[in-house]
């Protein structure tokens, strides 16, 4: 039995292709390697042109990564379920 680690079967699996990545609220932009197919395209910074997929938040505009996290007030939380159902 011949091994053949690391091969896909033919003709079953989506073309893996440089996409780029672009977050519209943030401004950036980032090529990587992605089974997705967009229909629209950008030029990138080395002149070729990428398929690109627009997302709507990314690490570079999501609160938990860029720090602008809301903090939730759970001490007012619990006081006021104390307060309202008493302290069990």
């Amino acid at each position: 039995m011949e091994r053949t680690a690391g091969l896909m079967k033919p003709g079953i699996h989506p073309e893996y292709r440089p996409v780029v990545f672009r977050d519209r609220s943030a401004g950036t932009a980032f090529l990587t390697r992605s089974t997705a197919s967009p229909r629209a395209t950008v030029t990138w910074e080395d002149g070729n042109e990428y398929p690109v997929v627009d997302v709507e938040i990314s690490s570079a505009s999501h609160p938990f990564w860029t720090g602008r996290a809301r903090t939730a007030d759970t001490e007012g939380r619990i006081a006021r379920f104390e307060r309202r159902y008493g302290k069990q």
